[in-house]
């Protein structure tokens, strides 16, 4: 089992608040497929990521912005996948898109292309909000875009949210997630507003020009986000992710699972249990090794036991499921598994923050709060 990750750094325009790695330098669209086409063949010329490429279960193409390729660069990207890993037709097959990127003509591209699952950045359905965030799109686009996916028989989208913007009130978000609510998608992300170092809206806060919303406010709007989505019919499976029956998100959750992933194309990370890579946060740059038969890779990790512990309680924990502690004892050792239940998992128990639900430590609801902080206790390092 392994994931394929794709990224894809082009916007159209930047969003205040992203701190991901992207580029508007769209006239490089053309030889960034190339090279990440040229990255994915030299991939799988190394005997043990060609294993990993013939048995994905799970393809993202994220970004930045994908939407923003070509139907032409597109078709040449999923040719470039299915020559390496073969048929992508029984995987989950995702793609991020933008809004307002999708047109009844963009989706006749879609069609074509093996892509079953979309996950698009509504973030708010309030049109102030969304020019606050530099967002392209208003909200009304967003109901277009998912009638227009159905049209083509996408039957799994997903839709991310956000929450906790600057002055935004509980009554605000709470018609947010009714209007989420209305348009009937499988799966919604919700993520609390973040003032990202480098980025534009952290500049803005550290100007005076904005204030974050107070944490008391923001645990009453992560409260009812929980709230209204399960009494909706989500299951609530991972801190920020609600799906319904069915529909969690296959490939996020093989992170979360710690399955192996190859991550191509500039700032790309991959993971195969024994070590972590990434790399370069350069498109050009990028573009260029792949022309010179370099490698990509800015950086490589060796990952020893207690960083891999770490990474499993970091992960594991996110999810509705937990930890399994039988899955600790037989991977890292009694070692491990004793540190865990003796020395720090007593303490969160005792002040109901985890729990102890048949063999897995998870999270309890008032533990979801202080989620960071848990796992910060329960790390080996």
């Amino acid at each position: 089992m392994a994931g394929l990750y794709v990224h894809i750094p082009f916007c159209k325009s930047r969003c205040i608040y992203c701190g991901f790695y992207s580029t508007t330098l769209s006239q490089l669209t053309g030889e960034y497929i190339e090279a990440v086409c040229t990255e994915l063949k030299n991939t799988s010329r190394d005997s043990w990521h060609k294993i990993l490429l013939e048995n994905i279960e799970t393809v993202y193409i994220g970004g930045g912005t994908p939407s923003q390729l070509s139907p032409t660069l597109l078709m040449k990207l999923f040719n470039a996948i299915e020559d390496s890993c073969g048929t992508l037709s029984t995987l989950e097959v995702t793609m991020e898109c933008n809004p307002d990127d999708l047109t009844p003509l963009y989706t006749e591209t879609l069609a074509q292309l093996p892509v079953n699952r979309i996950s698009m950045g509504a973030q708010t359905f309030a049109d102030e909000r969304l020019r606050f965030l530099h967002r392209r799109h208003n909200s009304q686009q967003v109901s277009e875009a998912v009638k227009w996916l159905r049209d083509i028989g996408i039957g799994n989208i997903s839709i991310d949210l956000m929450f906790g913007f600057p002055g935004e009130t509980l009554e605000e978000w709470q018609a947010d997630i009714d209007k989420a609510l209305e348009l009937h998608v499988e799966h919604i992300s919700a993520y609390s507003l973040m003032f990202e170092e480098g980025t534009p809206l952290h500049r803005m806060l550290s100007q005076g020009e904005v204030k974050e919303t107070d944490e008391e406010l923001s645990l009453k709007m992560y409260e009812t986000l929980i709230d209204q989505l399960s009494a909706a019919g989500y299951e609530h499976y991972e801190i920020s992710n609600f799906a319904r029956p069915g529909f969690h998100s296959r490939h996020n959750s093989s992170y979360w699972d710690g399955t192996p992933y190859i991550g191509l194309g500039a700032a790309a990370h991959s993971y195969d249990i024994d070590s972590r890579w990434w790399n370069i946060s350069d498109v050009r740059e990028y573009i260029q090794r792949m022309k010179s038969g370099e490698s990509p890779i800015e950086e490589r990790e060796v990952l020893n036991k207690p960083a891999r512990f770490d990474d499993a309680v970091m992960t594991a924990l996110r999810t509705r499921r937990g930890l399994s502690i039988g899955h600790v004892e037989k991977k890292f050792g009694r070692e491990m598994k004793d540190y865990l239940m003796a020395n720090a998992a007593p303490h969160l128990e005792a002040k109901r923050l985890t729990i102890d639900d048949n063999g897995y430590l998870r999270l309890t609801r008032q533990g979801l709060f202080v989620s960071d902080s848990v796992m910060a206790d329960l790390m080996y390092v």
